[in-house]
C-alpha cells in the first residue's frame, strides 16, 4: 500500500532529518537564492531548489516534518486521552456530571476553534509546547462524544448487566468490557484526527503564530513562498504538496483501518 509506505518513510526520515538532510536547513546563501529545482535545470546539489534566502528546500522539508508529525501525534495523544476519559467517565456515571461535561463540549463546538487557538497562542506566545497543547485540546470534544456513546451502549448490554448483578466491580466493567469495545473506534478516530491537527498547525504557522523562524515548518514555508509564486513557485508549492500528501495518506490509512476494525464493514465487503 503506497500510503503506508510513504508514512513509514516519513516517520523514519523525520527523526533523522538533521542527519540525512543534504544541507543545513537554516544556512543562508544569497548567491544561491531562488535556485530552481534540479528537474527544472537547477543545480543538482539542490534537488528541490532554494528559497529567497538561498536555503535548501528539501532540507527544510525534512526538518519541518518533525514539527508537523510531533504536533499531530502528541496532539492526538492529548486530545484522545482527555476526551476519552471525560466521555467514559460521564457516560458511565451519567446524571448531572455527564450533563455538565456535555454542556462544556457544546460550548466549545459553538465557537470557531481556530479563532480561540489564535487568541490563546497570541496570549501565551508562539512556541512548540504551547502550540501542541492548544492543538491537542482542540479535538477532545469528538473523542468525548464518541467515548460517551460507546459507554452508554455497552453498559446497557445484557452481559454487562449480568456482570453487575453478580457483584462485578466498576473497574472490571470498564477495563474488561467498555474499553475493549472503544479502543478500535479510538484508533480510527486518532488516524482521522491527525490530518486535522497537522493542517491546524500549518495554518497557525502560516499566520506567524506557530513554529517561529528560523526553525522550518511547512506552514511557515508556504507563507514564505507567497511572494514568489510568479517567479519561484516551488518555494510555496513544495511544502504545500508535502502537507497534501501527508494528510491524504493518513486519511487513506484511517479509512483502511476503519474497514478492517468495523465488523459491519467487513461483513458488507
Amino acid at each position: 500500500m503506497p500510503y503506508i509506505a510513504f508514512l513509514l518513510g516519513l516517520a523514519i526520515a523525520a527523526p533523522l532529518a538533521y542527519f540525512i538532510a543534504p544541507h543545513d536547513p537554516i544556512a543562508q546563501s544569497l548567491a544561491n537564492r531562488l535556485g530552481a529545482p534540479a528537474f527544472l535545470g537547477g543545480k543538482s546539489a539542490y534537488l528541490l531548489g532554494t528559497d529567497g534566502l538561498g536555503r535548501d528546500i528539501l532540507s527544510r522539508l525534512l526538518v519541518g516534518a518533525q514539527a508537523s508529525l510531533a504536533v499531530g501525534f502528541i496532539g492526538v495523544l492529548i486530545g484522545g486521552s482527555v476526551g476519552s476519559l471525560i466521555g467514559i467517565f460521564g457516560g458511565y456515571r451519567s446524571g448531572r456530571i455527564d450533563d455538565a461535561l456535555m454542556a462544556i463540549a457544546d460550548v466549545q463546538l459553538s465557537f470557531p476553534f481556530i479563532l480561540l487557538a489564535i487568541a490563546i497562542v497570541a496570549v501565551l506566545g508562539p512556541s512548540l509546547p504551547n502550540l501542541i497543547v492548544v492543538v491537542g485540546l482542540s479535538g477532545w470534544v469528538t473523542y468525548a462524544r464518541v467515548a460517551r456513546s460507546v459507554t452508554l451502549r455497552v453498559k446497557s448490554e445484557d452481559y454487562v448487566l449480568a456482570v453487575r448483578s453478580i457483584g462485578g466491580k466498576d473497574r472490571r466493567i470498564l477495563f474488561r468490557h467498555i474499553l475493549p469495545n472503544y479502543v478500535p473506534t479510538l484508533i480510527v478516530l486518532a488516524t482521522l484526527d491527525m490530518p486535522r491537527l497537522i493542517l491546524l498547525e500549518s495554518t497557525l504557522s502560516f499566520l506567524g503564530l506557530g513554529i517561529q523562524p528560523p526553525t522550518p515548518s511547512w506552514g511557515g514555508m508556504v507563507a514564505d513562498g507567497r511572494a514568489y509564486l510568479d517567479t519561484a513557485w516551488w518555494i510555496g508549492v513544495s511544502p504545500g504538496f508535502a502537507i497534501l500528501l501527508t494528510t491524504l495518506s493518513i486519511n487513506r490509512v484511517g479509512d483502511w483501518l476503519r474497514a478492517a476494525l468495523d465488523p459491519a464493514l467487513r461483513q458488507a465487503a
